[in-house]
């Protein structure tokens, strides 16, 4: 028998998203059933009695913000650093050719 999928249907797994997030706080016993989540994004703090699937305001304590991205940045510079290849150059402006008439003609008889 195959593998059956169903769209929409109720998600597999127990796994909380508020580990992963920033506002979240928990507390965990010794066996599996204790455990304490606390959501600080709220004003008062609540308790979350089940396992959350989606929140509207989670918030990934494990992804980097903006500052932290730009430290890690690599600066790149535009200047060419490399020797220049003979015979090969780099296009500084761009022209448009104007074709005329009579040499498209002849263009077309000499094919």
């Amino acid at each position: 028998m195959g593998k059956l999928n169903v769209k929409n249907g109720t998600p597999v797994g127990n796994q909380h998203l508020c580990k992963r997030c920033s506002w979240g706080q928990f507390v965990t016993g010794y066996r599996e059933s204790d455990l304490l989540v606390t959501c600080m994004n709220a004003n008062p703090n609540f308790t979350v009695p089940f396992p959350v699937y989606e929140c509207s305001s989670f918030s990934d304590k494990h992804r980097p913000t903006f500052e932290q991205m730009n430290r890690l940045a690599i600066r790149v510079n535009s200047v060419r650093l490399s020797a220049r290849t003979r015979g090969f150059q780099t296009v500084s402006r761009v022209q448009t050719l104007r074709v005329d008439d009579k040499d498209q003609d002849e263009a077309a008889r000499a094919v």
